[in-house]
């Protein structure tokens, strides 16, 4: 059926080969032989220059040493070495262990890990210990154990699709795009990737600023173009929820195929996921959640992980490329190679090219070509430009000191992802310095604390700074001041304190989640402070408050204790620790971009900043078409 694997075949010692499959774009030799597992690398590599795609040799499961055997053999061969966990995946002749010191475990030029393999047969992968112990990394991390059986003949036959119309030249043909959500408008991201051979979802997300079940929270799904059938893969740049939010509904009404995003994007998304579920749980809305966890944990069974710049196919004429946009933990620029270099297109997802983040380093902004780029444009309006990030670290300082003379709290409504992490860092620093002060207590409510460890467990996804400090194990996460807040018992013992506290609570716009809570309770009192340091989208509560209200009405049911008067100081930051780049840096990027595009599509901003940016882009990139479409809107891109 698919002649490269026949291909490959001719180049093996048949006698020695059990099987040669796909695991996706990657193709991983199994043999019967001890001999051959070792002395056939050099032919191994011959075969790889030959056909250009990553090749792995492993022992059939025939030969593997039995597991508890195994395990000995292994602290054997590390002695010394803490180990905390064994993850045996049978099926696939693999092993993951967890310690403590990475380059220990692995030696000088992998001499332990080969020394492994030559006793036990088994390829070993070494993760490190996460300094946080984070639940959802240890959940996502089991999934493919637990369906390790699953997990072999789903990409084998993921292999067979991308190779089905494999061919070393060029594809020609054509390719367009559809936008089914995010045009004009933040929210409910989903770009469709049409070409001669393939079919590509880009994101799937709902739009956080809709009340529960409207129909304009979701994507266009019914958009007579797009036929979930027909989706070969879908790509998640990140993982907020208008962008990943929907994906388990894909599943439960019958979408088999890949997710490709990044390790710390399935984590944070699968958390991400659940805590809408259970938002919406506890919301008090009739509408009930348009999927549970099992639809959730069956999309996990799907996702296949990428690295930042690890190439790779996805489809017959489709390959694609991940590239750090600086957003937040894991997100990614997609760059989508169409048809073996006859066109090269750029979705940015959500990016940040701020060079002053604490958390994360910049955007890249380096591409081996690029034809079109579809940029997103959330802070790209006339009056986007942020505040200096010293200026406003030295406003945020005087947010929280007044509040702390008038032993009043400090409510941050935050994204789960991301700014909760820059804002604890914020405060770390400013402890460190001495410029706040050392008993200050700051609460971590909802999913922030989880995500928080998530962090920890990819250090490599950190800026330089931050990673070096939580390898040495000065992790400013864990520092007494932060207390993670687990149950409605100490939720109540903070609005009843009198002592200054600083509140880090999700959801970032009020619209549901303990920030809600925190809102109803501090509100009235003139002591206390709301801190916005996020996007507040029109039609929130957060964005409300912002504007001025001072009488809320929360829900239309005539109670009184459904009214909210707002006496506690509105505060904003201007833009200065958003996670989307601000006007000045969207211009940045496009002028230092390595290579030009010749067509440009902006989307994910509001209609007015759309508008704006593009005559911007007119004069960055002269001759540059510049679309800003509707939703339901075409463009070819070939």
């Amino acid at each position: 059926m698919v002649k490269i694997l026949d291909e490959i075949m001719k180049e093996l010692p048949s006698d020695k080969i059990s099987s040669v499959e796909f695991e996706a774009a990657n193709i991983v030799i199994y043999t019967t032989s001890k001999s051959f597992l070792f002395e056939g690398r050099e032919m191994i590599k011959g075969i790889v220059a030959k056909f250009k795609k990553r090749i792995e040799l492993r022992a059939d499961t025939s030969l593997l040493m039995p597991i508890e055997e195994a395990k000995k053999e292994i602290i054997s061969v590390l002695e010394g070495i803490h180990i905390a966990e064994f993850k045996f995946e049978t099926a696939r002749s693999k092993l993951i262990i967890e310690v403590d010191n990475v380059g220990a475990a692995v030696g000088r030029e992998g001499c332990n890990l080969k020394e492994i393999q030559r006793k036990t047969f088994w390829t070993v992968v070494v993760k490190r210990v996460p300094p946080l112990r984070s639940k959802t990394v240890d959940a996502m991390r089991a999934v493919e154990f637990q369906e390790s059986d699953y997990r072999r003949k789903f990409l084998n036959k993921v292999g067979k699709r991308i190779y089905g119309g494999w061919t070393k030249g060029k594809i020609r043909g054509w390719a367009k795009v559809t936008m089914l959500g995010a045009a004009s408008q933040i929210g409910r991201s989903a770009i469709y990737l049409q070409t001669t051979e393939s079919r590509i979802l880009f994101d799937c997300g709902i739009d956080p600023s809709v009340p529960f079940g409207d129909v304009s929270e979701f994507p266009f799904l019914d958009a007579p173009e797009f036929k979930l059938e027909d989706v070969d893969a879908i790509v998640l740049s990140h993982a907020h929820m208008d962008h990943c939010g929907l994906l388990p509904y894909l599943y439960k009404i019958g979408y088999k195929g890949p997710i490709y995003c990044t390790e710390p994007s399935r984590d944070i998304m699968a958390l991400s996921q659940l805590d809408f579920i259970k938002i919406m749980n506890s919301s008090g809305s009739e509408v009930s959640p348009i999927y549970k966890a099992e639809d959730i944990k069956e999309m996990l069974k799907h996702v296949i992980t990428l690295n930042y710049a690890e190439v790779t196919d996805i489809a017959p004429d489709i390959r694609l490329t991940f590239y750090n946009a600086g957003h937040i933990l894991g997100a990614a620029f997609c760059h989508v190679n169409i048809g073996n270099g006859v066109h090269n297109f750029l979705y940015s997802g959500d990016f940040n090219f701020s060079h002053k983040q604490r958390l994360l380093d910049r955007a890249v902004c380096e591409f081996p070509r690029l034809e079109t780029l579809m940029m997103e444009n959330t802070n790209t309006g006339p009056k986007d430009y942020a505040l200096p990030r010293e200026e406003a670290e030295e406003e945020f300082l005087k947010v929280i000191l007044d509040a702390y003379v008038r032993k009043g709290k400090v409510l941050i409504p935050v994204f789960g992802v991301g700014r909760s992490q820059e804002m604890l860092l914020t405060i770390e620093y400013l402890i460190a310095q001495g410029r706040l002060p050392a008993d200050l207590k700051v609460y971590v409510d909802g999913m922030v604390f989880e995500v928080t460890a998530i962090h920890t467990a990819y250090p490599e996804y950190l800026n330089r700074h931050l990673r070096g400090r939580i390898l040495k194990g000065d992790n400013p996460f864990t520092i007494e001041n932060f207390k993670e807040v687990g149950s409605q018992k100490e939720r109540e013992s903070i609005y009843e304190s009198e002592e200054c506290a600083v509140v880090l609570a999700t959801s970032g716009m009020l619209n549901g989640g303990t920030s809600l809570e925190y809102f109803k309770h501090f509100a009235p009192s003139e002591n206390n402070a709301i801190l916005f340091v996020g996007y507040q989208a029109k039609g929130t509560l957060g964005r409300r408050v912002k504007d001025g209200e001072k009488e809320i009405l929360l829900a239309n049911t005539g109670s009184e204790n459904d009214k909210v008067s707002v006496r506690m100081k509105v505060h904003e930051m201007h833009g200065a620790f958003s996670a989307h780049s601000d006007l000045a840096f969207s211009k940045k990027f496009l002028s230092v971009l390595n290579v030009k595009p010749k067509k440009v599509i902006l989307n994910h901003g509001e209609a007015s900043k759309l508008v704006n940016f593009s005559e911007s882009v007119k004069k960055i990139v002269p001759g540059v078409k510049v679309y800003t479409p509707e939703n339901l809107e075409s463009i070819r891109l070939i």
